[in-house]
């Protein structure tokens, strides 16, 4: 397991929860005796557009965060080539992404960085299809929206509920997924029990993670990734997130 980090991610560039000092510093610290880092680089201007416009590229190039965007979809873009060469693979990036779409963005989303991964790995020719599970909080509509009429990429938001009933129906749907290329994962920590949604304890995350590798192993060699989204709470979130790269590796 390969964690795909880069100094600038630390930045602060607006003052939305995602972007709160020290938000990435607390996972990083939960994970850098544990796992090997790599750097990324940016993602070009033709790697976004596999997903989004060029109006909305021009939008956020306005933005100051614009180079921040790029390089987070670059640590996505990383991650994903990883898992293709048989690493797994975590992108620990921000701004998060499933809330863009094509045309648009919001909830602190900028650059789909999931969606272009995986669709930067179809247009390589490196898969030919994918399964993108999101575990985050809120559905990640900008994710659902791009490929809703792209009958190779299937993108699958875990349902609210109790933590038993999550975990049952996650368990449940990979059970009725039988081929894929590669396992995509927005992996969002605000379910939490101490987070927003409220639910989630941190062994939670561990078995989501050893259900996306099972799956991942039985379907497609192995072959899996995931990239931050959302988790707000600093004094979690970091081992929220090694919990589930425990159980993932």
């Amino acid at each position: 397991m390969k964690v795909v980090y880069h100094e600038t991610y630390r930045g602060v560039y607006s003052s939305d929860p995602a972007a709160a000092e020290g938000r990435i510093e607390s996972i990083y610290t939960e994970l850098v005796d544990h796992f090997e880092f790599v750097a990324p680089t940016l993602a070009s201007e033709a790697d976004v557009s596999l997903v989004h416009t060029q109006s909305h590229i021009d939008s956020i190039k306005k933005l100051r965060l614009f180079t921040n965007a790029l390089l987070a979809v670059g640590g996505a873009i990383q991650a994903a080539h990883l898992a293709c060469d048989s690493e797994p693979a975590f992108g620990l990036i921000r701004p998060p992404g499933h809330h863009a779409s094509p045309d648009s963005s919001w909830g602190f989303c900028y650059f789909n960085n999931i969606a272009i991964s995986v669709e930067k790995l179809r247009h390589e020719g490196k898969i030919k299809s994918a399964l993108i599970i999101d575990f985050d909080l809120h559905y990640g509509d900008g994710t659902a929206h791009f490929f809703n009429a792209i009958a190779d990429v299937s993108y699958y938001h875990v349902p609210g509920g109790g933590r038993e009933q999550q975990l049952k129906e996650l368990s449940d749907y990979l059970d009725t997924r039988k081929r894929y290329d590669i396992v995509a994962v927005s992996a969002g920590f605000d379910r939490h029990v101490e987070d927003w949604g409220g639910t989630l304890e941190t062994e939670d995350y561990s078995e989501i993670g050893k259900l996306v590798k099972g799956h991942a192993e039985k379907v497609c060699g192995g072959r899996r990734y995931a990239v931050l989204e959302g988790g707000y709470n600093h004094h979690v979130l970091g081992k929220n997130v090694r919990a589930f790269l425990e159980g993932m590796k």
